[in-house]
């Protein structure tokens, strides 16, 4: 059983979102797909709308696709408030630990037969940065990528991107430097998949922007999450 995760802050998920999880799972044949909001994510800005509402929108996006899995993986902890003893009430449980993707994956695949692959979703701009990530070269030990890739990336920009010991060398890479990013790479401890046809210009950031300027955002995050949106006020300044 081959098994996707897909994490983000989905603020809001939109269909650019659904679009890499559907090509991922008809070219991978990905049983499950989990989209896994980030209550604290370590790598971008903090998300505008709160963890429940960003899961709440995500359950609505995938509610149409069986193999598509809303995810509580990254929920943050509003069990007992350490001082006072009392429970937490989930607009307030705003604050918690930072969010690692290498321990999401350890803390899931305790699940799973070892049978089962589990492939990490990514779109290229993120993937770029992935030297960065917390243990980044133990990531790639953990899962296979599937990379969502666009025009203006080569085979080389993927190479590079990896964490410096896992890096080939540029003797390697150079050739790559011509070659667009699609197919897999395939190297020591490095699984990545490209796919590639399926970049989308949609942006939460743009989403946001329309929704502040009252503009009609159904065409890009789908009529159940639009309505979601517009009945709980979010992004509207």
């Amino acid at each position: 059983m081959n098994i996707g995760i897909f994490g983000g802050t989905f603020d809001p998920i939109h269909l650019g979102h659904l679009a890499l999880a559907r090509a991922a799972a008809e070219n991978f044949d990905l049983t499950r797909v989990l989209f896994v909001p980030a209550s604290v994510p370590p790598h971008k800005q903090q998300p505008v709308a709160s963890y429940f509402h960003r899961y709440a929108m995500a359950a609505l996006a995938t509610c149409n696709d069986k193999s598509f899995v809303p995810s509580l993986l990254e929920a943050p902890d509003v069990s007992v408030a350490p001082a006072s003893g009392k429970k937490i009430s989930p607009a307030a449980a705003t604050v918690g630990r930072v969010n690692y993707s290498i321990d999401t994956i350890r803390r899931y695949k305790e699940s799973l037969k070892k049978i089962e692959r589990v492939f990490f979703l990514i779109g290229i701009d993120a993937f770029r940065d992935i030297a960065k990530w917390h243990e980044a070269e133990a990531l790639f030990r953990e899962c296979a990528f599937v990379v969502a890739s666009r025009p203006g990336y080569s085979l080389a920009d993927v190479a590079n991107s990896l964490p410096e010991k896992l890096r080939p060398k540029e003797s390697v890479t150079k050739p790559f430097a011509k070659s667009p990013a699609h197919g897999d790479l395939v190297l020591d401890g490095v699984t990545v998949h490209l796919l590639a046809d399926v970049h989308s210009s949609v942006s939460a950031t743009a989403i946001r922007a329309a929704i502040a300027a009252k503009k009609p955002v159904a065409r890009m995050v789908g009529e159940p999450v639009a309505a979601y949106i517009k009945k709980a006020g979010l992004y509207a300044k």
